[in-house]
Order: C-alpha cells, then structure tokens, then sequence
C-alpha cells in the first residue's frame, strides 16, 4: 500500500465508513441480508365459510396413476393380481398431457365394482415461471386466487359428470418449476388458495400435487405464514423409492398430518401383473381417495 497523505487518509477513510454504514459491513451485504429478512411467501387468508367438508372416503395402502386412463380389463386383470387398490385419473383440465377416451362415468361405475378407489386430478394453468413447453398456459400472479377458484369450476363440472359426489377431493396438479422467484411461487400458493376456497364452497375436498422440492415447498411456506384455507391433502412428488408418506425436507411432521398425504416415490415404470403391462407412477396413500 502506497504512502497516504493525512487529508488523503480521512478522505479514504470518510470513504469506507459510508460504504459500511459504520457497521462494517457493505452495501451488498446489507441488501442479502435485507432479502434474507423477507419471506418467500406472504400469508393470504379468503373467505372459508363452510370449510372443509366430511370426508367421504380414507384409505391407506398402495396406488398407481397413469396418464391415460386403463382399459376395464386391465383393471380387472390388476385389481386382485397387483398391490395396488387406488388409481389416479386425471378428470379433467386443459393441460392433461394424455387423452381419455375411457373416462366416462360407466368407467368409474365399473372401475368402483371391482373395489378400485380413485385419486381425482385436475391439470390447468402452471407456475409462472414453469419451463414446460407442452403446457403453455399459466397462473397470472395479479389474478391468481380468482384463476383458482375458475380451475375448480372446471374441476367440479367434471367430478359431478363422472359421478364423484360432495366429500370426494380433487388434486390440482402443479408441476415442477425453479425456485428462485419468490413471486412465482406466490402466485402458485394465492392460486391453490382460490381453488380450495371454491372446492369447499362447493362441498369437496381439495388436494394439491407438486414436487417436494418446488409447489410442496411453497405451500409449506404459506401454512407457516398462516395463509388459508389450505389444501386438505398433499400428493407430494419425491423419486426416492420409498413407500411411506413420512415427508422430508420443507413438509415436516406437523403438516398435514393425520392421513392427509400421499407420496408418489417412483415414475415412468412398467409393471406387468394378471398378464397386463401398464406404465405407472407409484403412491403410497394415506389420506382421501374418492371411493
């Protein structure tokens, strides 16, 4: 360090102490620290005047979704062969990325005879920030929690025409996306918000899909904010090939509790049972299906 002069030194010196505002520490440093100071997610409460509904049917025990809906025989050949005594079905929204041609309420008749339970799931507009270019349409932050309760609109028209009656709950599928916009994930818990708010206005139950690691965490965040009302299930997305609904990370013990979870813990298998070979996810179940 070269020789300063005196006044040069106080100079340097009335430099430094507005650049660490007396503190000692810099400018950069106190605006993480100010970013660090402020939640990722805000608390929201809407209008719940009804609440939750009673819940129609609990279950606990092995579950397969698959993106098109099975054939009856593939059913019937899985039902007393295979583990598994729910399926997923995806009933209804504009962004479910296979087809239905078999989802008819003869279907689900059909499907509840032979003791096949149901995990409903809804599939509309994405995280804002979601890079899924097979699914375009997303949440408008500035109208989330209106676009929430439309999606249930949906949803509800659906589950009525397939014969799922108050009390059975419904998933809302929110796929993956990037955490590093806290406004994103605002929007995607203001959204899940306004669908609840609809759904138990309408007399079902609401359910939320999402990876652990993204909406799951979001929506973790919002309960301890304080947000309502609340999904009354989580189906939480973690591959780790364990069949348990324990959670980890950002759902701890204290969130939905009480056999209000089901973990979907591997996806994109084949499993062949009764001579029949379907692509699955699998789940563990421990909270409502619709029966």
């Amino acid at each position: 360090m070269r020789y300063l002069r005196p006044a040069a030194l106080l100079a340097a010196s009335l430099v430094l102490l507005l650049a660490t505002d007396g503190t000692g520490a810099s400018a950069e440093a106190r605006t993480r620290t100010a970013a660090a100071a402020v939640p990722r997610i805000r608390a929201l409460s809407l209008p719940d005047r009804l609440g939750p509904p009673r819940i129609r049917d609990q279950w606990s025990g092995p579950a397969f979704d698959a993106c098109t809906a099975p054939a009856p025989e593939a059913l019937r050949a899985w039902r007393p062969a295979s583990p598994y005594g729910a399926v997923g079905i995806y009933v209804s929204g504009s962004q479910r990325g296979c087809s239905q041609p078999r989802l008819t309420v003869d279907w689900v008749h059909e499907a509840r005879a032979m003791g096949w339970r149901f995990l409903p799931v809804h599939v509309g507009r994405q995280a804002p920030c979601a890079e899924l270019s097979r699914k375009p349409r997303r949440i408008d932050p500035a109208e989330a929690a209106e676009q929430g309760r439309e999606e249930a609109g949906e949803a509800l028209h659906a589950m009525r025409a397939l014969g799922f009656g108050q009390g059975s709950p419904v998933y809302l599928d929110i796929e993956a996306y990037p955490m590093h916009d806290a406004g994103c994930g605002q929007a995607v818990v203001d959204f899940a918000l306004g669908w609840t708010q609809a759904l138990h206005a309408a007399g079902y139950r609401a359910g939320f899909y999402s990876s652990l690691d993204s909406g799951i965490a979001d929506l973790a965040a919002a309960a301890r904010a304080g947000s309502s009302p609340l999904p009354d299930a989580v189906w939480y997305a973690r591959w780790d090939d364990k069949a348990d609904t324990a959670g980890s990370g950002p759902l701890t013990p204290d969130l939905w509790r009480s056999r209000r979870r089901v973990h979907q813990y591997r996806g994109n298998v084949q499993e062949t049972y009764g001579g029949v070979t379907l692509t699955v996810d699998r789940d563990q179940v421990d909270g409502p299906t619709a029966g």
